[in-house]
């Protein structure tokens, strides 16, 4: 029997350890890490598991794998470099390992010196970005189109841009995952630096962002948005199974397709739909991959010998009562079983057992639920490098005016979307709504002044109840309804076809070519005191 490896913490982004086994690879996954660096030839003398096997260990966790050999006692500048490469890359935080640790501590040294002297000598910029999803590239946007001088930069690290909402629809059989999809560099506008790594960790008090490779970046004003954690390993055994034995989710980009080819599969037998405690993003979603399938098996004449589940770990379906009759009558034609207070803890793949924690008064049993089919939507939280910052509310999130959206101790730093802290529904149109209202509110701090605009909660859940139906929820701060369109055209209460029109045909174009570009249409600044 091995022991574990010891695991040493250089800094917020990169630990290092000595030799890995493969069974260490699911340990790591669940205390956090995101990637795996192995720095340790496979020529290299002695037993030790081959990088091939070490990688495909890491993508069965849910880990993302970079080779960056290097030979002991005989590293060079390139080894570096390369390390540096692979930093910036992957998510963070990483594990990397040699033989002792020794040289994985070397490279990393070496990484942070490389970036360091690759990196632009324009450090400061008037704006950093933190985040270049759906809200940094909209902010971006809608603040180039009031002042095109300014100097912007946004940190992000990926390649791939996702049109998120369109996930659900992929997962029902409507959109192709490949319309959900395009690259980040076609994305960013032209006028902003963008910094292809990830950020690290905040110093607000020297107006500071580190990024996971060791640049140092500074700003006039700061803006965080990015994103939120989807938290996996915090259901057992969930990580090992995602992809295979039934087990799906649409909340992932490459299992979308899997949840519709399941749906088409399944004939008979239990399908269960699970939602996480709160916060989650689109907080529809779970009940939506619900909906469509039973739409699905309705139309192919399978729903009668299908038993349906919906586990919410919440003690209602939906969080806004006015929305709720509309979906227990779906609830009821599609003969679902409604389980409230029930969170799922547990999935066992092979064995097709799902285990749930169910509050019955004031008692929690553990209850085991046999599947055909699961659709998962995993516990969701502030990314890492948030919650552990001086940013962070303590719900973990960023610490923001609900109004203004400007944190309540830093005047010059932002946040809008999933990151956070204000207490609207974490949805794509929250952000359409949210990203010209920091883009206001920022310049105004970017020329010393308050705020200028504030921000009424406004989210929308387009529930897609039925294929070619839509309960068009839309609402704000304490569940206020703010309807879009007059009640004789969309009644959002109600299930309607031009409410599905809405989310088929139109909202994918306004958000490539609309919200991405700068054009605010229909969600123009309030400004503070005005009507």
């Amino acid at each position: 029997m091995t022991s574990k490896p010891e695991i040493t913490k250089l800094n917020d982004a990169v630990s290092v350890s000595p030799q890995l086994q493969l069974d260490d690879v699911a340990a790591l996954a669940k205390a956090g890490f995101k990637s795996i660096i192995c720095n340790r030839p496979d020529s290299e003398s002695g037993e030790h598991p081959s990088s091939a096997a070490v990688a495909e260990a890491a993508e069965k966790s849910g880990l993302q794998f970079a080779y960056v050999p290097a030979i002991s006692g005989a590293i060079t500048d390139q080894d570096g470099e390369k390390m540096a490469a692979a930093l910036a890359k992957l998510p963070a935080p990483t594990l990397a390992y040699c033989r002792s640790g020794a040289r994985s501590t070397k490279l990393t040294d070496m990484a942070r010196t490389a970036s360091k002297a690759a990196s632009s000598p324009a450090t400061r910029f008037n704006v950093v970005i933190v985040g270049g999803g759906s809200a940094g590239i909209a902010t971006a946007a809608s603040m180039f189109k009031r002042d095109r001088k300014i100097s912007l930069a946004i940190i992000d690290p990926a390649d791939d841009h996702y049109y998120q909402p369109g996930w659900t629809m992929v997962g029902g059989g409507a959109f192709s995952a490949e319309f959900t999809h395009r690259k980040e560099k076609d994305l960013i506008p032209a006028r902003a630096k963008w910094i292809k790594s990830a950020a690290a960790s905040f110093d607000p008090d020297n107006n500071a962002v580190t990024t996971a490779d060791g640049q140092e970046i500074h700003y006039d004003v700061l803006i965080v948005c990015p994103g939120i954690k989807l938290d996996w390993a915090a259901i057992d055994g969930l990580p090992e199974t995602l992809g295979k034995n039934g087990v799906t989710s649409n909340y992932r980009f490459d299992l979308a397709p899997y949840t519709f080819r399941l749906v088409k599969e399944l004939t008979s037998g239990t399908a269960l739909f699970t939602q996480p405690p709160m916060p989650i993003k689109c907080a529809g979603a779970p009940q939506k991959a619900m909906y469509l399938s039973c739409s699905k098996w309705e139309k192919e004449g399978v729903l009668a010998n299908i038993d349906v589940q919906f586990h919410n770990s919440g003690a209602a379906l939906f969080g806004i009562k006015e929305y709720v009759p509309a979906l227990m009558e779906y609830i009821d034609r599609y003969n679902a079983h409604l389980n409230l207070e029930s969170t799922l803890v547990a999935v066992d793949g092979p064995t097709q057992i799902a285990t749930f924690e169910q509050k019955h008064g004031e008692e929690t049993k553990r209850v085991e639920v046999k599947f055909d089919m699961i659709h998962v939507v995993p516990p969701q939280m502030a990314p890492d490098f948030v919650r552990s910052s001086p940013l962070a509310a303590e719900s973990g999130f960023v610490d923001v005016d609900p109004a203004t959206l400007r944190h309540v101790k830093y005047a010059n730093i932002f946040s809008l979307g999933d990151a956070c802290s204000a207490p609207n529904a974490k949805t794509m149109a929250a952000v359409r709504k949210q990203a010209p209202i920091v883009a206001v509110n920022a310049l105004a701090a970017l020329a010393g002044k308050p705020p200028v605009a504030d921000y009424d909660g406004y989210g929308s859940c387009p529930l897609t109840v039925e294929r070619g139906k839509v309960v068009l929820a839309e609402f704000g701060y304490g569940g206020k309804l703010l309807p879009s369109f007059p009640n004789w055209l969309i009644d959002g209460t109600r299930p309607s076809r031009l409410s599905w029109l809405l989310k088929d045909t139109i909202l994918p174009p306004v958000y490539w070519h609309g919200m991405l570009k700068g054009r605010e249409w229909m969600v123009k600044p309030h400004r503070i005191g005005a009507e």
